[in-house]
């Protein structure tokens, strides 16, 4: 009787860890989450569009700005200058435009004994000249008026100031990248799931995002799942033909379908920056991965 209980009692704890080693199998090898995950945001590369020394740096490494803050300020004594000049060019086109418009009206009244045709139309021709020149006066000064104002660089998004090397006295390029400013509004994770796991991740499903530094997790959903990755087996060979690289038929590796997530809520006391690794787990219902995974064997095995 004893031995019969032991041998009972033996096969419940095996087919115990049998169920189990399968459970655990089944969760590591087919449920929809990966630990190949990054928390990325977009970066603006600020770039001034004119050029001159810092005067004023206005910000500080890792500083929060809101959108239109000032980020720092150039140098605006040649652009003052430059828009006095372009105001005295108004003013002297002008002065010229009503000079000859005066003009040329004045000859307008006058009869054909007292002047030409062709006098009268070179003074309309003179004054519609002056015109265009006083036209081209404005646009001028509207330039400098508005390389005055590109001075003063301003936070194009809300973001974070990063890696700032920028100090005041420098010497900044038109289009040099002299700062980056990550966006505060585009953080986002991006999880690399297995193709064998897609099928259970669904648009707009929710998902939690578990940061390697630990804390509460964050609440998200799949925003997209990318349409393409590359494929490394058909690159040019010699002969511009296909270089596929051989495989064995037995060992097929599941490909890694990257996977936007939009994170919705973000605890409080929890840091969230870019380039972060973190766990992704997609919120699905019990057991819907391993049916999907019976349906596919069986239909293998049809096949």
């Amino acid at each position: 009787m004893k031995t019969a209980a032991r041998v009972l009692l033996t096969l419940i704890l095996v087919v115990a860890g049998c169920a189990a080693g399968y459970e655990l199998w089944d969760y590591y090898m087919l449920s929809p989450w990966t630990r190949d995950a990054r928390v990325q945001a977009d970066v603006v590369s600020i770039a001034p569009d004119v050029s001159g020394f810092v005067a004023d740096l206005k910000v500080k490494d890792n500083q929060f700005v809101h959108k239109g803050d000032v980020l720092f300020v150039l140098d605006r004594e040649r652009y003052t200058r430059a828009l006095a000049t372009a105001e005295a060019v108004v003013a002297a086109r002008k002065a010229e435009m009503d000079r000859r418009e005066h003009e040329a009206a004045r000859r307008a009244k006058l009869t054909i004994l007292a002047i030409s045709d062709e006098a009268r139309d070179d003074a309309m021709l003179t004054a519609n000249s002056t015109a265009a020149s006083y036209q081209q006066a404005l646009a001028d000064r509207s330039t400098a008026q508005l390389n005055l104002d590109r001075t003063v660089v301003r936070a194009p998004v809300n973001g974070f100031v990063t890696n700032l090397t920028l100090d005041v006295g420098q010497y900044a390029s038109v289009g040099t990248k002299v700062m980056a400013l990550i966006d505060s509004d585009s953080y986002r994770v991006t999880g690399y799931f297995e193709e064998t796991k897609i099928p259970v991740v669904r648009q707009s499903g929710p998902v939690d995002i578990y940061l390697m530094s630990g804390g509460p997790p964050l609440r998200g959903h799949v925003e997209s799942i990318s349409r393409g990755i590359t494929d490394r087996d058909n690159p040019a060979g010699p002969e511009l033909l296909a270089n596929a690289n051989p495989t064995f038929e037995w060992v097929r590796l599941a490909q890694r379908i990257p996977v936007r997530i939009h994170i919705d809520q973000v605890p409080n006391g929890v840091l969230v920056s870019s380039g972060m690794t973190c766990t992704v787990v997609v919120k699905a219902p019990p057991r819907q991965w391993a049916t999907l995974a019976a349906l596919r064997g069986w239909e293998a095995a049809v096949q």
